[in-house]
């Protein structure tokens, strides 16, 4: 008894969730038809240059240059060889919010202009970042940190634009490269 008892709760639970995520999707997809017009918008808004600030989240992105074409980041004695070349990304990040944010690397993301993602390369940052931790570092509210994202991309690719987000969850922001 006790079992079919807990079955039929969880069963309920399950359809109570299902109908309410289908009365969400109907509520947001309700509105004029100007709303592919109001997206097409904000994603233009959302969209920054070198040297613009970009907010994500807890996090306002500047990114103040990006350098393509190196073959190797590091020393002599200890660095990292590109598989294709590396691309290289300064970028300052400013914790906007009230809560400290933890900024990951691998949550940013590099595409070409045919729409080719490409991911960073964590062990390529520690040694193009020297002494600097921006890789997976916590940024109290008001601070803010410098530090070179790198990408790991083929010879003959180039760099559109980039996506920077606050959070593996969160929409991100665009910044255009070129």
């Amino acid at each position: 008894m006790r079992k079919t008892t807990t079955f039929a709760l969880f069963a309920t639970a399950l359809i109570a969730l299902g109908c309410g995520a289908g009365a969400t999707d109907t509520a947001s997809s309700s509105g004029s038809g100007d709303s592919a017009a109001a997206k097409s918008e904000e994603k233009a808004a959302k969209t920054a240059k070198i040297g613009q600030a970009a907010r994500d989240g807890k996090f306002e992105f500047t990114v103040k240059s990006a350098k393509c074409g190196v073959a190797k980041v590091g020393s002599d004695l200890l660095g990292d060889k590109a598989q294709g070349q590396f691309c290289l990304v300064t970028v300052n990040v400013k914790n906007i919010g009230k809560e400290p944010q933890t900024l990951i690397d691998s949550s940013q993301k590099a595409y070409a202009a045919d729409g080719t993602e490409y991911s960073t390369d964590s062990e390529a940052a520690i040694y193009a970042n020297k002494d600097q931790q921006t890789l997976f570092a916590e940024i109290n509210p008001g601070n803010q940190v410098t530090g070179v994202l790198v990408f790991d991309i083929p010879k003959k690719a180039k760099l559109a634009k980039l996506e920077l987000h606050d959070s593996p969850f969160s929409g991100g922001v665009e910044v255009a490269l070129s």
